[in-house]
C-alpha cells in the first residue's frame, strides 16, 4: 500500500494540463492507480486524479461501492477509473421517449447546471457550492483499455466533472460563483466529522 502526499492548492503541478495515457495496461499505470485508490481510500476521498499526486496524465479514480465519510447524504458511486475521460453535458429527461427534446416553444433543452457543496483533498478544510451540470454523459477507458460509456446525473456526475477538472489545471474555488457559499468546513457543517477535509 503506498500513499502518496496530495498536492495543495497554490502548487503550480495542479493547474497544468495532463496528457492522454496511450499504454494501457502496464505495470506503470497498475501502480498508479493503486497508488491513487489507496491515497484516496486513506484520505477518504470521493475521487482523486493522477494530477493531485504529481502525476501529469488523464487518470482520474472515483467512487468506493460504499457511502462515503466526507458525503454522508451523497448516494452510493461505484468504483471507477477513468482514462482519457471526456464529457459530454446532457439537457434532463432525455432517456425518457415522451421528452421530445424540445421546450413548448419550440427551443431545444439545454443540460440544466445545479450548484451543491463540494469539497476537495487539495484543497483541505474548505467547501463551496460549485456549479455543475446535473445530468452528462462520460467515457474514456478503463485501465486496461476497455471503452467506459455512462450517463449518469446528480452526485455521480458531480464527482465526475470534479475530478476531470483537475485533468485540465481546474479547482473548485475557480468555479465558484457566490463566494458567501465558500467557507471552512468545520463552520459550514459543525456537524460533520471530517478531519481529512
Amino acid at each position: 500500500m503506498t500513499v502518496r502526499t496530495i498536492l495543495k492548492m497554490g502548487d503550480p503541478r495542479l493547474l497544468r494540463l495532463a496528457l492522454p495515457v496511450v499504454h494501457f495496461d502496464s505495470d506503470e499505470l497498475h501502480l498508479l492507480i493503486t497508488d491513487l485508490l489507496d491515497t484516496m481510500l486513506a484520505n477518504d476521498g470521493a475521487g482523486l486524479a493522477a494530477p493531485q499526486i504529481g502525476v501529469d496524465l488523464q487518470v482520474v479514480i472515483f467512487g468506493s461501492n460504499q457511502i462515503n465519510p466526507r458525503y454522508p447524504d451523497a448516494p452510493v458511486v461505484p468504483r471507477t477509473v477513468l482514462i482519457n475521460p471526456t464529457i459530454l453535458p446532457l439537457p434532463p429527461g432525455l432517456d425518457d421517449p415522451s421528452v421530445s427534446g424540445v421546450q413548448a416553444d419550440g427551443a431545444p433543452l439545454l443540460p440544466q447546471v445545479v450548484e451543491d457543496w463540494e469539497g476537495c483533498l487539495s484543497v483541505p478544510g474548505l467547501r463551496a457550492k460549485v456549479p455543475r451540470y446535473e445530468r452528462i454523459r462520460y467515457t474514456g477507458f478503463d485501465q486496461y483499455g476497455d471503452p467506459i460509456d455512462r450517463t449518469v446525473s446528480g452526485f455521480h456526475a458531480r464527482v465526475v466533472q470534479h475530478e476531470c477538472d483537475h485533468l485540465v489545471g481546474t479547482l473548485y474555488p475557480m468555479r465558484v460563483r457566490d463566494f458567501k457559499a465558500f467557507g471552512f468546513t468545520e463552520v459550514l457543517f459543525p456537524g460533520l466529522d471530517a478531519p481529512q477535509d
